[in-house]
């Protein structure tokens, strides 16, 4: 197998980057009221380099999608105010000649503990031994609701590029959202967002 220099260039649809180092998305619990914080824009442009990417921190597409009580304080990109607090860390980033992509989530199952989230089931999270708290049950998505879960993904998708992101990533690990779709031990569906694994993909936006 050829070998490839990890500070080595490369091209990736109408994106250069200078190396193949990538700061990958770190939840940091700090975006109080769902806003990215001033220090934000300390944290990003510090690991900013001139034609390297960094994918953002998840952020959520609703104001549901949150994993509030497991993952407090996580932003979000829903509203114009979120729009407004990502410009300067966008900005900050550029300005090193940094390329930007926000990624995008939605928590489902595991989203606020406080609420009724929503998800392919209706099954809870089973817990373990080092789980801290009981999951609420549930609520599995009906046909007609999917297509406006959608619409939050690709609205946020928009607000992303109107905030200056380069680009969004879109979260379906880590038993969020879209992998509960994908799974078929959590997805209940057996209509057309259920069985094969083309079929849930139409989750996604």
């Amino acid at each position: 197998m050829e070998s490839i220099a990890l500070l080595s260039p490369c091209e990736i649809g109408r994106f250069r980057f200078s190396h193949r180092i990538v700061l990958a998305p770190l939840t940091r619990s700090r975006s109080y009221g769902n806003l990215p914080q001033s220090h934000a824009i300390l944290y990003y442009s510090q690991r900013a380099t001139e034609g390297g990417l960094l994918i953002a921190e998840a952020t959520g597409v609703p104001s549901d999608a949150q994993g509030m009580s497991l993952i407090p304080h996580t932003p979000g990109i829903w509203t114009k105010e979120q729009v407004e607090a990502w410009k300067p860390v966008v900005d900050a980033v550029h300005a090193k000649g940094g390329i930007f992509f926000c990624q995008i989530w939605h928590a489902g199952r595991v989203s606020d503990m406080e609420k009724e989230p929503i998800s392919s089931t209706d099954k809870p999270v089973e817990k373990n031994e080092d789980d801290h708290v009981d999951c609420p049950i549930p609520r599995c998505l009906a046909v007609e609701e999917i297509p406006n879960v959608v619409n939050h993904f690709r609205v946020a998708a928009r607000n992303a590029l109107d905030a200056g992101f380069d680009g969004v990533e879109i979260h379906g690990a880590h038993g969020f959202l879209l992998e509960q779709f994908m799974k078929d031990s959590v997805n209940d569906h057996t209509d057309k967002y259920g069985g094969s694994l083309q079929k849930p993909l139409l989750v996604c936006p």
